[in-house]
């Protein structure tokens, strides 16, 4: 397969409503995968979704989902496959069956959360957080509305305050709901890259408004908020962002991914443990306990 076919299918994987378009790829299929992701999250009250890019990194995630008294819901990248060792509590979910697609972003199963669980809160794979402010958003996200998302606010900086282009609300870390969820469906907004191209907006003049918005996952969420009257509640601790272990703004940061491919083939796994020493990270962010710990249980095939 060309690589920019390749690429188009890796981008479906991101979340990217122009890919799901351009390849041809059946809602179909992903409604029916759903009923799966309900079934695996049938009873859990307080899911959180945490994301297997590296085992030993999404250990600790699962560690500090389980002191807050949350249950981590595990998913994984395909090419890393599900984690072998997990706390007791978590569950692991093949997010993937029924879709095959060659790479798997936590996005998603979150652009879908109305149609498997009434809530679900979820951070990015590279995030661990101290656990005075865990527990502080734990609580948030106990307690948030039915038709409310809470998310990160992302500063794009003075340059973008009266632009379009830049403005999106981040899935830094955050949590929504089914209600929520499905008006963002029914809107043709989300979490998704490319919102424009949901196959529920709801006109082509429209389609063409939302063309001067940013293309980047959660666009569609600061639409849904600004013209759709859409409720969102904003993270702007600063905190949240001291354990954020990214590639922006960060020169010492190494990438990976294939020659003559776009970042839509970015190996997550091999640039969090390049670029990052967990060790260190934890150690800073006074979580070394964590870190330390025996093995918290094995899951089975």
């Amino acid at each position: 397969m060309p690589n920019a076919d390749r690429d188009e299918w890796h981008k479906v994987g991101q979340g990217n409503w122009r890919a799901f378009r351009a390849v041809g790829f059946d809602l179909a299929r992903v409604e029916a995968a759903t009923q799966n992701w309900a079934k695996a999250l049938h009873g859990i009250a307080r899911p959180w979704l945490c994301w297997n890019i590296d085992e030993e990194w999404c250990l600790v995630q699962q560690k500090l989902i389980r002191l807050v008294g949350w249950t981590p819901v595990v998913g994984f990248d395909p090419r890393v496959g599900p984690p072998k060792r997990t706390v007791p509590s978590a569950v692991v979910v093949n997010f993937n069956e029924g879709l095959d697609l060659p790479v798997l972003y936590p996005h998603f199963p979150m652009e879908f959360v109305f149609r498997f669980c009434d809530r679900l809160a979820f951070w990015h794979s590279d995030l661990l957080l101290r656990q005075e402010l865990m527990a502080r958003l734990a609580d948030q996200f106990a307690h948030i509305q039915d038709g409310e998302t809470i998310a990160t606010y992302e500063d794009q900086g003075l340059r973008h305050t009266f632009t379009k282009s830049r403005k999106r609300y981040w899935e830094l870390v955050g949590c929504t709901t089914r209600g929520a969820s499905l008006s963002q469906f029914q809107s043709g907004c989300g979490w998704w890259m490319s919102f424009k191209d949901h196959p529920n907006c709801p006109s082509e003049k429209e389609r063409a408004e939302r063309g001067a918005y940013f293309w980047d996952h959660g666009s569609g969420i600061y639409y849904w908020h600004k013209k759709c009257s859409g409720h969102v509640t904003l993270l702007r601790d600063k905190a949240i962002h001291e354990g954020h272990f990214t590639k922006i703004g960060n020169p010492a940061y190494r990438r990976s991914f294939p020659p003559d491919t776009s970042d839509a083939q970015r190996m997550m796994s091999k640039e969090l443990t390049q670029s990052f020493n967990l060790s260190n990270a934890c150690k800073m962010l006074g979580l070394s306990g964590l870190f330390a710990e025996e093995p918290a249980g094995i899951v089975r095939p």
